[in-house]
């Protein structure tokens, strides 16, 4: 499928950003968690199997090739296996409520100026897909298949780290493959649909296009069930020297999800991370404090690790402690991992602080001072770091390249 044009839908109050859709998914998700966890049978695997038996059935019958029913068998088994082995998962999941797109009027999605889906999440509010209760992690799949499919990896890739860290639901990492694979099977079977419904006499270039169309979600599906091998990469550096625009950058060329320092130690006091203005109810830079943001950010890499996603911590990570705590939910795992020491002179990393300041509205000396005390403690890398370890000048030309190409280098992405 080709890529949509500019078209004057960008420019309409019905459209919206790609952030801006992400962050409206998250508040609309957020004002529907149930109050109180739901207890008993898991009515969200229910709602999810019945939603895969269906969309199976229904392209058993209009597939009838001998590499398209292997293909679909291979899908079935695959999604049996993941409802069983996920039971838990779905258990701790709220009731399963209708799409996003149901509650909206009609919205298309632009980035940049372009349209890049006429509907946010390729659904439109009276689709019977949009009106079906669901997980709303099926909003996320739905918004990612979408992009996926018409070459929009890097949006994807946005998308979803957007999404995780502002929601803070990492648990929907576990079952967003299930989710993601679920709804290439509803794209493929809408488009076969969409042909049987096409008036008669339709010529059979359309229906080449057709069939090539709902093969190409169906090799999707078996793209993102095919068993991943996912690295966690540490980025570890002082204030100023770059690390969340280089790891934000790695989010959409490696498509890793970013866990950041600063978010999850907000979150942990109950502090919205959107909400740059709300003053803490407490010291949250303590060493207590401190200690438990890298446990937590531990225990969210594992989660991630776990759901087969490439994970990147973007943290000052001073110390060997931090580092080890971080590496050791890979290790534990078979998986790789990578530091990247995110490196710049003193004037730089300076005026870069100053600057942010500025921009902040916050006293400069104040942070210049955390600088100073970061680079006090922070701790060189032993020998056994320096085995995992990639230094990158932030200051070089063309440093976001370079330091792709490394990554892509050491982990054989």
């Amino acid at each position: 499928m080709a890529k949509p044009s500019v078209t004057s839908n960008c420019h309409t109050s019905g459209a919206l950003r790609l952030d801006e859709l992400v962050e409206s998914l998250v508040v609309v998700h957020r004002s529907s968690v149930d109050p109180l966890p739901f207890s008993g049978p898991s009515t969200c695997l229910a709602s999810t199997r019945t939603l895969i038996d269906e969309e199976l059935s229904a392209l058993v019958t209009r597939m009838r090739g001998e590499e398209d029913r292997a293909q679909l068998d291979r899908l079935h088994e695959w999604l049996n296996q993941e409802l069983v082995r996920l039971q838990s998962c779905f258990a701790e999941r709220g009731e399963p409520r209708p799409s996003w797109a149901a509650g909206h009027p009609p919205t298309a999605l632009c980035h940049d100026q372009r349209l890049v889906m006429v509907d946010a999440l390729d659904l439109v509010p009276d689709d019977p897909l949009a009106l079906r209760p669901l997980d709303p992690g099926f909003d996320v799949a739905s918004l990612l298949v979408g992009l996926t499919i018409r070459g929009e990896t890097r949006l994807a890739n946005r998308a979803l780290d957007r999404y995780l860290r502002l929601s803070g639901d990492y648990a929907l990492a576990k079952l967003l493959s299930v989710f993601q694979v679920a709804r290439s099977l509803s794209g493929a079977r809408q488009v076969l649909q969409r042909r049987l419904e096409a008036v008669e006499g339709e010529p059979l270039a359309h229906i080449a296009d057709t069939m090539a169309m709902s093969r190409r979600y169906l090799a999707l599906a078996e793209k993102i069930s095919a068993f991943r091998f996912p690295p966690l990469i540490i980025g570890v550096g002082v204030s100023g020297s770059g690390k969340s625009r280089f790891t934000a950058n790695m989010v959409e060329s490696l498509g890793a999800v970013r866990l950041c320092s600063d978010v999850e130690r907000r979150r942990l006091y109950g502090i919205d991370p959107q909400a740059v203005e709300e003053e803490a109810p407490v010291d949250i830079f303590t060493a207590e404090a401190t200690a438990r943001t890298y446990q937590r950010l531990a225990g969210l890499a594992g989660t991630l690790l776990d759901a087969g996603f490439a994970t990147c911590v973007d943290a000052t990570c001073l110390t060997r402690v931090q580092r080890k705590l971080l590496s050791q939910q890979a290790e534990a795992r078979g998986l790789p991992v990578l530091l990247v020491s995110f490196e710049a002179d003193d004037d730089t990393l300076k005026a870069r602080i100053i600057r942010r300041a500025q921009r902040e509205g916050v006293l400069s000396q104040t942070s210049l001072e955390v600088l100073q005390y970061q680079q006090s403690v922070f701790e060189g890398f032993d020998d056994e770091e320096r085995q995992h370890l990639i230094h990158l000048d932030t200051t070089a030309e063309n440093a976001t390249d370079t330091l792709v190409a490394l990554l892509r280098e050491r982990l054989r992405l």
